[in-house]
């Protein structure tokens, strides 16, 4: 099974620390071995970096890590191939144009008989994977019933929501997603998420041996929110999300929260 990363701030900033550990999970600390990629909004403008190789021993991975790329809105992922060849056509994260916006997609899971319960529309996959089908399915919804961006933004949620929900029926659906503006997290076995904001303390990685005083690189109006498959840190208190539960995020704060029961907002 393949793991996820993302984060939202609300000032850029830059995710060296949690990579660091998310990174050995490529081959190191964990199985995923088929290749990781990560995406950056910065401004207006959108960044992508993508190998085939496992995370543990890729020069493009430690390019991020010796270049800290600041960010208000980062995606990223480690895969285990489950359905399609190891190559860079199909290595996460996936994008597309909607709205003159930049949408970034990665998916941990497998989904079965996909082709045939899925009808594509607008958006096309390049690769062979689930995952792609799956984001191309779950666009060209968005494309169809929203030609421009929805003045309410609960309507865009709503559908996000049902259609991860009809993705999680044919097997392991875990997202994460982005149209530049908001982070969607969406949990069907495993994902976590912590907000970190002052009074800010240390943060110990699970997966190597580094700590961070966020104190000593951080204002007190700083707001970061950190998402991952497991815990990145062991001395911090995690939420772990419910199956069925979207997330969504905007500069930092939690802003609307759906289960397949209730809705919450912020």
């Amino acid at each position: 099974m393949c793991e996820l990363l993302g984060m939202s701030a609300n000032v850029p900033t830059d995710i060296t620390f949690s990579m660091a550990g998310f990174l050995q999970r490529g081959g190191a600390t964990g199985p995923h071995r088929d290749g990781w990629g990560v995406a950056f909004y910065e401004d207006e403008g959108y960044r992508e970096f993508k190998d085939p190789h496992p995370s543990i021993n890729s020069p493009v991975a430690r390019l991020i890590l010796d270049y800290p790329i600041k960010s208000r809105i980062v995606i990223s992922h480690i895969r285990q191939a489950n359905v399609g060849q190891i190559n860079l056509g199909n290595t996460h994260p996936f994008s597309r144009e909607l709205w003159g916006r930049h949408w970034c997609y990665a998916h941990n899971g497998q989904l079965a008989g996909f082709r045939e319960a899925l009808s594509l529309g607008f958006y096309q996959p390049t690769g062979h994977t689930d995952s792609e089908w799956a984001f191309c399915w779950l666009l060209s919804r968005i494309r169809e019933a929203f030609p421009q961006p929805p003045e309410n933004p609960e309507a865009l949620q709503q559908l996000i929501h049902e259609s991860c929900e009809t993705l999680r029926s044919l097997g392991v659906f875990n997202l994460l997603f982005s149209d530049s503006e908001y982070l969607y997290a969406y949990c069907s076995t495993k994902l976590a998420h912590i907000t970190r904001r002052a009074p800010f303390g240390p943060a110990l990685l699970k997966d190597t041996e580094l700590k961070v005083d966020f104190a000593a690189c951080t204002t007190p109006q700083d707001v970061v929110s950190v998402l991952a498959t497991e815990p990145l840190t062991t001395n911090e208190d995690w939420t772990i999300m419910a199956t069925g539960e979207l997330v969504v995020f905007r500069d930092g704060e939690l802003v609307a929260r759906r289960t397949s029961h209730t809705v919450t907002s912020n």
